[in-house]
Order: C-alpha cells, then structure tokens, then sequence
C-alpha cells in the first residue's frame, strides 16, 4: 500500500472559492516536530485552495442537498422546520439561502402582527387581519397555529402539500411553540433548531433590531430562556454566531445530504 499522501485537496460542497470568508483564508501557523515529540519551529502557511466548483464531487453534493437526483433515482421530498429563540437570524438564514440559490419551496407563514417597515407582503409573511387569520383556521387551512406576543401566526398547509406532492424539498419557519406542534401531527419532518452563541448575545442582537420595547424585549429574552429548553425535541442543533452566516446555511446543506442518504428515508404524508 502507498503510504505517501494524495497533494489532491478535498472538494468542498457549500462554498465556491469566492464564496469563501475571508477569516477562512488567513495564513495559519504550524510546528515543526522533533524526534522527541516536542514542537521546534514555528511555520506560517497559507490555506490549501478549494478545489474548482464544478468539481463532479460538489455537483453531486450540491444536487443532493437541492433535492437533484440522477434518473432512476426515487426521491422523497423532505419537510424542513427550522425554528429557534426571537432574534436567532431565522429570517436572515432564509434570506440567504434564497440569495444562494438553494431550490427549496420557502413556505411563507400567516400573521396577524403589523408589518415591518422592510418587510413585504407575500415575501416575508402573509399579513392578515385577525377575521381573516380566524376564517383559515375555521377551514382548516392551517397546519398549525399559535398566539406569541399577542400576534396569531400560522402554517398554510397548502403551500406544504404542494410543493411535495411536486416531489420539492419544502422549509418552514416556526416559532418553537409551532415546531412542537408540527412534530405532533407530522413526526417524519426534520426539526433544526438555530441556537445563539449565549443568552448574553441574543439579547444584543434583540436591542439592535431596536423593534421592541423594552417591556417586549424582557419578554422575549424570558421567553428565550424556556425555549432553549425545548433543543431535545429537534433533530439537530446549530449554532448561530454573529457573521458566519455560510457556515449555519453549510451545516444545513450538510444535514440535507445526510438525511438524503438515509437508509430508511423520512416519508412525510400531509
């Protein structure tokens, strides 16, 4: 057996080399060893490069990840619920995946709550009047429903069906109340949980947004705390640190990739 190493770098499946950070390409240092085991030399180095993206190891990786699948092949769409504390960059990971041009069908939630000045209608939620919300919920057109802040929001359940029964990889944003209800009534669903780096940050980032008062602010952070609580009925726990926002949407690609690869596949029926 050849024991001299391949100088062949890995391929990658998330990132293009200009999609790379640029903490991710500063030089890092090295030791040189002795024979007795003890570092003798410091060494500065530059990273390896990617290997080119349109590598047929990243196509595949990516074409998994997006629900791609070569002929033959027989596919199960995937129900993708990422919920996690107020203020966690929920919407800002979706924003991203979108801009990335991950092929999920984003599915987009009902509220009550008044509108955001940079927020769309149809984009970000569909806002509705309490009468409205009220009507879909006496049809059964929603999948689940919650009060939080003394807002309703809800899941219509024809944007889910949909898209899956079009064999598409559906992703929706839950509040954790929501999450716990979906898992209920739709077990098969795949639960991630975006977490912050510590209770300390989230409520920076919750003052930044400067959307709350300060009574509304105590609320949610309160509220945060209990949710937290909640990690144990999700499937993956990922960890949201302020500007790697390509990391949480890699470790998504990644945890796509594995669920595509599973034996006994998720087969979610709505």
């Amino acid at each position: 057996m050849n024991n001299e190493m391949s100088s062949r770098s890995l391929e990658p499946f998330a990132f293009c080399p200009s999609e790379r950070s640029e903490e991710s390409q500063r030089p890092f240092t090295s030791f040189r060893v002795t024979k007795g085991g003890c570092p003798s030399e410091r060494v500065s180095r530059s990273p390896e490069p990617f290997a080119p993206c349109h590598s047929e190891g990243a196509k595949r990786l990516k074409n998994l990840a997006q629900g791609k699948l070569r002929e033959g092949e027989e596919s199960h769409p995937l129900l993708i619920v990422l919920s996690g504390p107020s203020g966690v960059g929920k919407d800002f990971v979706l924003a991203r995946m979108k801009k990335l041009g991950r092929s999920y069908h984003y599915v987009i939630t009902a509220t009550t709550r008044p509108r955001r000045a940079t927020e769309k209608e149809g984009v970000d939620y569909y806002f509705l009047s309490r009468e409205k919300f009220q009507q879909m919920k006496d049809k059964g057109q929603l999948l689940e429903w919650a009060e939080v802040y003394g807002n309703y929001y809800g899941v219509p359940k024809d944007e889910i069906s949909q898209a899956l029964s079009k064999g598409m990889d559906a992703i929706v944003k839950v509040d954790v109340q929501g999450a716990a209800t979906i898992k209920k009534i739709l077990p098969q669903a795949m639960f991630i949980f975006l977490m912050p780096p510590s209770m300390g940050e989230l409520e920076l980032r919750l003052e930044q947004r400067r959307s709350e008062s300060s009574a509304d602010l105590a609320l949610r952070l309160g509220k945060a705390k209990e949710e937290m609580k909640s990690l144990p009925l999700f499937d993956y726990g990922i960890t949201s640190h302020q500007g790697k926002i390509d990391d949480i949407i890699s470790q998504i690609d990644a945890i796509v990739v594995a669920e595509k690869c599973r034996v006994k596949p998720r087969v979610v029926e709505l």
